[in-house]
């Protein structure tokens, strides 16, 4: 048996209160830290996350996205609206499972479906399978990509099928200027774009008449790298992830920018190089010795940073450390408040109706 269900779960009129209780939160956990007045950004209340994925049901005679209780995979609900997604998902949701019910060779055993979109509605469509895929998939696949102007993806168990592309392109609009990103399937992206916008837009705020170079960690598709460009003579920007590398790259060439590098190399490894304690070969070449770093920019995982990082970070005269988890971010703030000043303390709602708190903290040295 299922149920159905739709998002009217998600009480959109009880936004304002959870917000609240957010900033309670954050005000109360880092009150001994003497935080300034904490800046909180909002988030539309519905259509905010341009992602988004479910299972597949099937049934007799159709198919339906799916979620599941915790800890249930027998019990699925039917979704049926969903509209704390974009609306371009939204819209696209019901229509896409129509001409999937309606044809054997691209329902029979899909088991999850992936959207990804920009907020200008272009769309990118992950087709998982239990099963091989092959030349009847794709002459079908192909109909439908042209019949509802999207892009489509189809997996299988160590099979990945392009139809034209693996990616969407990002616009935001950043203190009045457009920035462009490349969005790859299955990499990390911020869900929520109108925070991101805020997020960015704080980002060069708290940059305003800096001087010197920009450090970053954690630089992903060059999110914050792109955005922070012109505030730095020059930036020097580490990541693990080779595709994410690789769409920062291509990110860098979309927006004319020059004065931006990166190196796929991890937070630890970087850390470990600049001690001396384990020089790295792909940062040789780097010319790290003439750079003028003045401010450092970290956005590590829910993790936080290692002791080690943290030592590291903590001889840069300013700060600029977005947090994805409040709790690892109080731990990292012990050892950096020793050497830095809270100047400026935001809370970004990036998943409204969740627990989940995105933070920005500021420091400069004391």
């Amino acid at each position: 048996m299922w149920q159905e269900t739709s998002m009217q779960a998600v009480q959109i009129d009880q936004y304002d209160a959870l917000l609240a209780s957010k900033k309670q939160r954050i005000e109360t956990q880092f009150s001994r830290f003497g935080i300034p007045n904490l800046e909180t950004f909002s988030s539309p209340v519905k259509h905010f996350r341009q992602r988004a994925e479910f299972k597949i049901w099937q049934t007799e005679d159709r198919c339906f996205h799916a979620m599941f209780e915790r800890g249930s995979n027998n019990a699925p609900f039917e979704i049926t609206d969903f509209p704390i997604a974009s609306e371009a998902i939204t819209k696209l949701m019901p229509v896409l499972l129509e001409e999937i019910n309606q044809n054997n060779e691209l329902n029979r055993r899909l088991f999850q479906v992936e959207y990804l979109s920009t907020l200008s509605g272009e769309m990118l469509v992950t087709l998982i399978y239990h099963r091989k895929i092959g030349d009847a998939w794709i002459e079908q696949a192909k109909v439908l990509k042209e019949k509802l102007g999207i892009h489509i993806i189809g997996r299988a168990k160590k099979l990945r099928i392009l139809l034209d592309q693996d990616h969407v392109i990002e616009t935001l609009n950043v203190d009045g200027k457009e920035l462009h990103y490349k969005q790859i399937e299955g990499g990390f992206t911020q869900p929520n774009a109108h925070v991101n916008q805020y997020m960015l837009s704080w980002a060069r705020s708290c940059a305003e008449g800096s001087q010197g170079d920009l450090l970053e960690l954690y630089c992903g598709n060059g999110n914050f790298s792109i955005a922070l460009a012109d505030k730095f003579r020059n930036v020097f920007a580490t990541e693990i992830s080779k595709t994410s590398v690789k769409a920062a790259f291509d990110n860098k060439e979309m927006n004319n920018i020059t004065n931006v590098n990166f190196a796929r190399v991890s937070a630890e490894e970087f850390t470990a190089h600049m001690s001396g304690e384990h020089p790295r070969r792909r940062l040789k070449d780097c010319k790290l010795e003439e750079a003028d770093f003045q401010t450092i920019l970290v956005d590590p995982p829910r993790a936080g940073l290692d002791e080690a990082s943290c030592e590291m970070i903590s001889h840069y005269p300013r700060i600029i450390y977005i947090s994805c988890n409040p709790d690892t971010l109080e731990q990292n703030l012990e050892l950096l408040s020793k050497t830095h000043h809270i100047e400026r303390f935001a809370m970004f709602d990036q998943f409204p109706y969740t627990h989940h708190i995105e933070s920005g903290v500021y420091l400069v040295k004391k």
